[in-house]
């Protein structure tokens, strides 16, 4: 079950550069505008073995002064209520500011473990001002550098040591786990209604390690599987309902625990930044995906033109991930609610797929002769051999050749095209590897 860090504080004390430094990335958009970080901030973190996610609450700030502190004490309290551990950031260099003070005052009233981290001591003499956040009622400060790393291995120790290590994942039974995610008002919750029926005797709840993860076993019609289901979304809380951050917040749990994402968009808005937020979470983490056109009883136009334009500008988004299914459906009306378990479950096997390396050779080789990487400074590319890993959590090839680090991005792009054209992995995102023979 994985844990996840989300790091808060007002804005240009540092999120973004502690993100990148925990992360191990470069990819936010760091500069000394307050409200500058536009990326998305989500990623992984490796220390000690243990892995845990982390969130930069610092991207979602719509920077406005009048709602800027409002929107800040926003995302704290959507933080609170989804993280298992919140990192406060406090800018050493500038002191105690009321707003520090005001954040903290909702760290406290949460029964979560809050870490205060005074960034920015970049030599000695900065640690005298440490003392000053004792005020704050949140312990001892951690004093760190985000920005040349100096004090983060102790900060990361403490933060392994506080997230709880129980692993141990409640379904490991190899049952399917479906998510159903989207942006609020999608349809999350009548989809599920859908699935589930009133017939409520046939579902068993396990709850799961974290807070609020809940399992739901579905095994009606011949199906067996985990519906992955944040139990926020039972939870209706009317500060967060607008926040963008709010449903990725929501989504990074359920998406992390499942394998296939069951993604929900609106038909009646088309897809919208936030799909795509959260259709970029579903990539990161390798996850496989269905997407669901819901509200189709609600739409005019459903000739089948009309369906081909929505069904393209879809894939047009998220390309060039473009093999996966797409279903119009209602949630209210439980038009093809059937289909998307079906199809579900077609995209589960799809990701289990095994592919003999004879049945593997005899198809890829002879495309290979036919179009061979091109070479690269008069040197030839030969692929002479690919086999499939045994045992990865998505189907992963392996195609050897003399000069692996000649093959470029496209001709990898044209082997996994040519793989989706022979075999069913629809639904599923694999992996390409050229390697030396």
């Amino acid at each position: 079950m994985g844990n996840l860090v989300a790091i808060v504080g007002r804005p240009n004390v540092g999120k973004s550069t502690l993100f990148n430094r925990l992360t191990n990335s470069r990819r936010a958009i760091v500069s000394d505008e307050a409200g500058t970080t536009r990326d998305r901030q989500y990623g992984k973190c490796e220390w000690n073995g243990r892995e845990f996610s982390v969130v930069d609450t610092g991207g979602w700030v719509v920077n406005s002064d009048d709602v800027f502190e409002e929107e800040i004490r926003k995302q704290v309290i959507v933080a609170t209520e989804e993280a298992d551990l919140v990192l406060f950031l406090v800018d050493i260099k500038n002191g105690l500011t009321d707003l520090d003070q005001d954040v903290a005052l909702i760290l406290r009233r949460s029964k979560l473990p809050v870490v205060l981290v005074a960034n920015k001591a970049d030599d000695g003499k900065d640690l005298y001002g440490q003392y000053e956040f004792y005020k704050l009622g949140l312990g001892d400060p951690y004093c760190v550098s985000a920005a040349t790393g100096s004090g983060t291995g102790d900060l990361l120790d403490f933060v392994v040591s506080k997230l709880n290590t129980d692993e141990a994942d409640d379904v490991e039974d190899g049952t399917p786990r479906f998510a159903v995610v989207g942006r609020p008002n999608a349809g999350k919750s009548s989809i599920i209604n859908a699935f589930i029926g009133e017939d409520r005797n046939i579902v068993t709840d396990i709850a799961g390690t974290t807070r609020d993860s809940i399992y739901t076993k579905y095994d009606k019609f011949g199906f067996d599987f985990y519906l992955v289901d944040t139990a926020g979304i039972r939870r209706k809380n009317k500060v967060t309902e607008d926040l963008e951050f709010y449903s990725v917040m929501r989504s990074i749990r359920a998406i992390e625990n499942s394998d296939v994402c069951i993604l929900m968009i609106d038909a009646t808005r088309g897809i919208e930044a936030q799909d795509m937020n959260i259709f970029q979470l579903i990539q990161k983490n390798n996850k496989s995906l269905v997407v669901v056109v819901n509200k189709w009883d609600l739409v005019e136009d459903k000739s089948q033109i009309a369906i081909k334009t929505f069904e393209n500008a879809i894939r047009e988004r998220m390309a060039p991930f473009v093999d996966f299914p797409i279903i119009f459906a209602s949630a209210v009306t439980k038009q093809r609610i059937f289909k998307v378990l079906e199809t579900a479950k077609q995209v589960y096997l799809n990701r289990k797929i095994k592919i003999g390396t004879s049945k593997l050779n005899e198809v890829m080789l002879p495309i290979i002769e036919a179009t061979p990487p091109p070479s690269i400074k008069g040197k030839y590319i030969k692929i002479k051999y690919v086999s499939q890993v045994p045992d990865t959590q998505i189907p992963t090839f392996v195609f050897y050749a003399n000069l692996p680090q000649y093959v470029k991005e496209p001709y990898r792009r044209f082997l996994e095209n040519k793989m989706r054209e022979n075999w069913t992995l629809t639904g599923t995102p694999i992996n390409v590897f050229i390697r030396q023979k």
